[in-house]
């Protein structure tokens, strides 16, 4: 799967994705997941689908395959944000999906799937993944509603305030310090309409799957933490 990114024409993406007046906090320019220039690389970028599926198959051991896997984790997540909101939003229209921290679009892909009426975007601090994810995407069918990929810094967004219906961060705050995450959720409560859903989703360091997983995994997702913390 990296091979087949690094050796297609992705590099292609990077000038209709990159905002170059974008800076950068200081958290996110150092090493991290085992790169030197953390998520501001294309083998970072074009790894970064590979590993969250290695991860994902087995943070659920008991599944027969990836597709199961995939499925318990990503499904759960999307019923759970679908039926809170039809419990507590106002008209339960969902019209406007914002994916903070959208990497390289799985975890957006699956928002689109699941509410293809909406209007999805896709917003991330590395043009690296988002150029990867818009080519991804392009590779793929045509959607009613094409996804929207946006480079930003999800502290500070730069969006209107009150337009989104549903806000999700995915595996997301694990990587940050605590004044990233405290400035993130500030944002998507401005970001928030009246009755919308904003959806957190994380791994757990505590968890005992991801602690019998091989040494490698389990170092590569408690680098993160660290580097997060730090």
């Amino acid at each position: 799967m990296t091979r087949q990114i690094l050796e297609s024409d992705v590099y292609k993406e990077m000038d209709s994705i990159e905002d170059p007046s974008l800076v950068y906090p200081d958290y996110y320019l150092n090493p991290f997941h085992a790169y030197d220039e953390g998520n501001l690389s294309w083998l970072a970028a074009a790894e970064a689908e590979a590993a969250t599926m290695s991860m994902m198959r087995r943070a659920i051991p008991y599944a027969s395959s990836l597709d199961e896997a995939n499925q318990v984790v990503r499904g759960n997540w999307l019923n759970a944000i679908e039926e809170h909101h039809q419990k507590y939003s106002e008209d339960n229209i969902v019209r406007e999906i914002l994916d903070i921290g959208c990497s390289v679009g799985v975890s957006t892909r699956c928002l689109s799937d699941k509410f293809p009426n909406a209007r999805v975007t896709g917003l991330d601090l590395s043009p690296y993944f988002l150029a990867v994810a818009q080519y991804k995407e392009k590779k793929s069918n045509p959607r009613m509603n094409p996804i929207c990929w946006v480079h930003a810094n999800g502290e500070s967004t730069g969006l209107p305030s009150k337009s989104f219906d549903i806000l999700s961060i995915a595996y997301v705050f694990h990587e940050c310090p605590e004044r990233a995450i405290k400035n993130m959720v500030r944002e998507a409560l401005r970001l928030l309409r009246p009755g919308g859903t904003f959806a957190i989703t994380d791994n757990s360091p505590k968890s005992k799957i991801l602690q019998a997983s091989s040494l490698l995994l389990f170092l590569f997702s408690a680098y993160s933490l660290c580097a997060g913390a730090n």
